[in-house]
């Protein structure tokens, strides 16, 4: 599940610094060139002032004055970072970018179709709705323009452009991410015990077996499920990131489309190597439990033994590292910090799946300053502005970002995994499939898989199988 609210925030003293920026600027009488332009908004002037990196956008049409509308999944703190991202864009083009964001986007954004007052963009948070969109709402969403497809082929993967892509045609633009096949874990405490971190699955499992045999007091995993009605989506997370080591991609994309049934062989095996961390009474749960308190443990301080060295790894998406400083408010995130993360390995050192989510910009209005603005947020442009302004948490699969202007060396290690073509990006199973599946009986199942040691995995995979709609 990707669209979980990652507790991400922006430093509000430079928020407001930015808004006092922006003022500023627009209360400054700008540069006049000969013919009298204002260099803003295709005014037909020379650019402003620091606004040479823009003006690709100013190209596209006579944006002054106009007005932009976006409706997102994205709020909170998050949704400061987001709309101080476009202020520079708003003072160099004219275009006033109007921002809105409902928690309840997912069921709203197809009734404000119906009714006819879609947004002029919006930031869909999975593929899977977006197929939905545009097969039940054709006429729609518009395909993306020349400039946005141009961006998108420039700055991202192919895999990054399917996922946008419906029937052929590319409508969305890739926009936030996340990467979640990463481990957290003490660098302090791996150096002390002369841990190395591993580079194979197999490597894995020999030093989870180490720290049993070296550690009796402490345990190599802890793991927590519980997130209210969403519980359990963590635990689709480690079985979507196992799918992808044993069976591979491919098999990975038949599972979600459901061209093998959800309970294939190949994904029982998949469960039972799942099964041999999360459900194993000598892997399980240190500092919280045995297997039944990862059923009842919050998703979010799940690894907080690590900091008390009752713990050795966790499983998380990069976005986790925001929540250590809910623990301790002083961590530190690094490699020799109080907690860092590797990538969860594969088979072998060679393979390198990554398990991630992330959103879309699609557009609903055929107008010069709407292509304008979504060709920007498919841009380096605006990646770079984003993280300049951005908090921890979050990262970007553009490939055109400095990842040194990200907050946490975690988040610049995920970017620049998930920009590389030598990884191999598959989005989160669960937001690609049915939500009766994805965030239904796929949370659920798993759930009981952990708190009822009577249940098998062929019982859950079969249970989770006849879930899934017929048509």
């Amino acid at each position: 599940m990707s669209s979980i609210t990652r507790g991400r925030g922006l430093a509000t003293a430079l928020a407001g610094t930015m808004s006092l920026a922006f003022v500023l600027a627009a209360c400054t009488p700008p540069p006049e060139d000969e013919g009298g332009g204002t260099g803003g908004g295709g005014g037909g002037g020379e650019v402003a002032e620091g606004c040479e990196d823009y003006e690709q956008f100013i190209e596209m049409g006579d944006l002054d004055g106009t007005e932009v509308t976006v409706y997102t999944t994205i709020t909170g703190d998050e949704a400061e970072a987001q709309e101080a991202s476009y202020e520079e864009y708003e003072r160099c083009t004219g275009s006033d970018i109007v921002y809105e964001a409902n928690d309840e986007f997912e069921a709203q954004i197809a009734v404000r179709i119906q009714s006819g007052s879609a947004p002029d963009v919006a930031y869909i948070p999975q593929p899977g709705l977006l197929q939905r969109l545009v097969n039940d709402f054709p006429d729609a969403i518009l395909p993306a323009s020349d400039e946005v497809a141009a961006n998108v082929d420039e700055f991202f993967t192919e895999e990054w452009r399917d996922y946008g892509t419906v029937d052929g045609t590319l409508y969305g633009s890739p926009l936030g991410a996340n990467a979640k096949s990463f481990v957290w874990y003490s660098p302090s405490m791996f150096e002390e015990a002369g841990y190395e971190i591993p580079t194979t699955w197999d490597e894995m499992i020999a030093l989870s077996d180490q720290i049993v045999a070296e550690h009796p007091d402490t345990k190599p995993w802890c793991v927590g499920i519980a997130s209210g009605n969403a519980t359990g989506w963590p635990a689709t997370d480690w079985l979507e990131d196992v799918v992808l080591r044993t069976a591979g991609p491919d098999v990975y994309d038949q599972w979600y489309t459901h061209e093998i049934p959800f309970n294939d062989p190949q994904i029982v095996s998949a469960l039972e190597a799942t099964g041999e961390i999360i459900r194993n009474s000598d892997y399980v749960n240190g500092g919280l439990g045995d297997v039944s308190s990862i059923a009842t443990t919050e998703w979010d301080a799940a690894g907080f033994p690590i900091l008390d060295g009752q713990c050795w790894m966790h499983r998380a998406a990069n976005f986790y590292g925001v929540n250590w400083q809910q623990a301790q408010a002083d961590v530190e995130i690094a490699e020799d910090g109080d907690v860092f993360a590797f990538y969860l390995p594969a088979a072998s050192a060679d393979e390198r799946p990554m398990l991630g989510g992330g959103e879309f910009v699609v557009s609903f209005e055929d107008r010069p300053e709407v292509h304008a603005f979504h060709a920007f947020t498919a841009s380096d442009v605006w990646a770079n502005d984003k993280a300049e302004v951005s908090n921890a948490g979050w990262v970007s699969a553009n490939s055109g970002l400095d990842v040194e202007l990200l907050q946490s060396p975690i988040d610049r290690l995920a970017s620049e995994i998930l920009a590389s073509d030598e990884y191999t990006f598959r989005f989160d199973a669960s937001d690609l499939m049915p939500g009766p599946v994805g965030a239904g009986s796929f949370w659920t199942g798993m759930t009981n898989y952990l708190s009822d040691p009577s249940t098998t995995e062929d019982s859950v995979l079969t249970f989770i199988e006849g879930s899934w709609p017929s048509s």
